[in-house]
């Protein structure tokens, strides 16, 4: 078991975000389960409290700076200070780039690109007055190879990769390390949701599944083991890397 370390986790109201929130209670991480939903990141928290994990609600909505900076404050007065940080929350959806306009493009910069700007920038100072952090960012295979109809989203994953390198190096002697997870086409309720928007839903995920070396779609609950990997104190000389949790469907 770990000692205590303080993760903040963003989207953890949900699919990937809930599975790294559990995996880092399981862990003994004191978690802040930091979402825009409240009721998703209440079951969070009575989930792991019923694994005998520490956790609380946060609320958060990761385009707004003055609602980062709350959420992160209420964390530090409840749990103590945040040396793991971990962003997941994430928006997307699926239409040609010709499609688009610019209030789209802005939504998805604002939640998928500057969401983990300002929780970085937020957390990076205290966590290198510490001399301990784990940053973990939430990426895409979108970002590293592009994405049919996710053209904003797949930019910004790519923005989020190059950042975190960067944040890597800027960081390596301050005892942080700074990596990114790439899921690729996993079981959570986005997936649901791209289904039922479409009159051939069962094939869009069928075609996902087949394009995958594995023939199948993930589970929320391997990504989240990357995850809890990359925050461990066994992790302490991996950073600036790129992990995809996608049955082979990327490998670079």
């Amino acid at each position: 078991m770990s000692d205590g370390r303080v993760a903040f986790v963003t989207g953890g109201g949900s699919g990937i975000g809930r599975e790294i929130c559990r995996g880092l209670a399981a862990q003994g991480r004191r978690v802040a389960v930091a979402d825009i939903n409240d009721a998703g990141a209440d079951e969070t928290v009575e989930s792991i409290a019923a694994a005998g994990g520490t956790s609380i609600a946060v609320h958060v909505d990761v385009a707004d700076s003055d609602s980062v900076t709350e959420a992160l404050l209420q964390t530090v007065d409840e749990l103590g200070l945040v040396e793991i940080l971990v962003n997941c929350a994430g928006w997307d959806d699926f239409m040609p780039f010709g499609d688009t306009d610019e209030a789209f493009w802005d939504r998805i910069i604002e939640i998928n690109y500057k969401g983990p700007l300002r929780t970085v920038h937020a957390c990076i100072g205290p966590m290198t007055d510490a001399g301990w952090g784990r940053i973990v960012n939430i990426g895409s295979d979108a970002g590293r190879v592009g994405s049919s109809l996710e053209a904003v989203y797949s930019g910004a994953k790519g923005g989020i990769i190059a950042f975190s390198k960067t944040m890597a190096r800027e960081l390596a002697r301050s005892g942080i390390t700074v990596n990114v997870v790439c899921p690729g086409p996993t079981d959570t309720g986005l997936l649901d949701a791209i289904k039922d928007a479409s009159d051939d839903g069962d094939k869009i995920i069928g075609a996902m599944a087949r394009a995958v070396p594995m023939k199948r779609i993930g589970r929320p609950e391997e990504v989240a083991s990357a995850v809890v990997y990359l925050c461990s104190e066994e992790a302490s000389f991996v950073t600036g890397q790129t992990l995809s949790v996608s049955g082979g469907l990327t490998m670079s």
